[in-house]
C-alpha cells in the first residue's frame, strides 16, 4: 500500500483538530479575566503548551509530506499555517534545516547537533538556526496588536501565548533534539529512543521521544509512530 493510501485524510484532519483546540483554547485563554479563571489557569497554561508543540508538531511532519500526501501543494500550505503560527517561524528554513539534519545526524554540519552536548549552549545553537530577526519582528508586531489593538490583558498575553510558546520551544527541544541525541549512540541514525511507553511518549512530546523510529522512517506521522516502535522492538540505545 503506498503513503498516500494508507495516510489518506487521517494526517490532515489530525492537523487540523490539533489547530482548531489550539485556536478555540487561545481564544478562550486570552479573554477570560484571570481572577475569573483562578486555579484553572494553571491546566490551561499546560494544555496550550501541549497545543503549541501539537501545532509545530505538525508543521514538522508537513516537511517530511505527511500531512496530507495526496497533495504536497496543500501539505505545503499546512506547513507554513501551522509554522507562522509557532512564533512565525519561517517554513523553508525549517524544510531546509530539518532535511540537513537527517541527512547529517550528529556530524558538525549538523543543525541540530552541537558537539559540546552540554544543554544550554546546544538550545541557544538551536534557537540561532532556526529564529532570526524577522521572526521575533512579526512575534512582536502580533503580541502588540493584541495588546494595543484589540486590548488583550498583558498578563493574558504574556501567561497565555509567551509562557506556553516558551515551554513548548523547550520541550520540543528536550524530548525532539537534547535527549535523543545527547549521548552516543552506535547506530546508523546516531540517536536514542524512549523506553516503550506510549501513553508518556505522547504526552512528552507526540512520540518523537521514539526518535530512532523516526530518523529509520521519516514518512511515518507522529500518531502511528508508536506502531513503529512496536515494530521496531526495543533498541539498544
Amino acid at each position: 500500500m503506498s503513503l498516500t493510501n494508507e495516510i489518506g485524510n487521517k494526517g490532515i484532519l489530525i492537523g487540523t483538530t490539533i489547530l482548531l483546540l489550539w485556536f478555540v483554547s487561545f481564544v478562550f485563554a486570552l479573554t477570560q479575566p484571570l481572577y475569573w479563571l483562578g486555579f484553572w489557569a494553571v491546566p490551561l497554561v499546560v494544555l496550550l503548551t501541549q497545543l503549541f508543540t501539537g501545532v509545530f508538531i505538525t508543521a514538522h511532519d508537513a516537511i517530511h509530506g505527511v500531512v496530507y500526501p495526496a497533495n504536497l501543494k496543500i501539505n505545503r500550505l499546512f506547513g507554513i499555517l501551522c509554522a507562522s503560527l509557532f512564533a512565525f517561524n519561517s517554513y523553508d528554513l525549517m524544510y531546509k534545516n530539518h532535511h540537513a539534519h537527517h541527512s547529517n545526524t550528529g556530524d558538525n554540519i549538523d543543525p541540530d547537533f552541537h558537539s559540546s552536548r552540554k544543554f544550554i549552549p546546544w538550545f541557544i545553537s538551536f534557537i540561532r538556526h532556526y529564529i532570526g530577526w524577522k521572526p521575533l519582528l512579526l512575534t512582536a508586531i502580533f503580541f502588540n496588536s493584541l495588546l494595543w489593538i484589540l486590548k488583550i490583558d498583558l498578563a493574558n498575553l504574556l501567561l497565555f501565548y509567551v509562557f506556553p510558546m516558551c515551554l513548548s520551544t523547550i520541550q520540543l527541544f528536550y524530548f525532539g533534539t537534547f535527549q535523543p541525541h545527547s549521548g552516543i549512540h552506535n547506530n546508523k541514525y546516531k540517536s536514542g529512543t524512549q523506553d516503550k511507553n506510549h501513553l508518556w511518549a505522547f504526552v512528552s512530546c507526540y512520540f518523537f521521544g521514539y526518535h530512532y523510529e523516526h530518523h529509520d522512517n521519516p514518512s511515518i506521522p507522529w500518531w502511528r509512530l508508536y506502531r513503529a516502535k512496536e515494530s521496531l522492538g526495543k533498541l539498544s540505545a
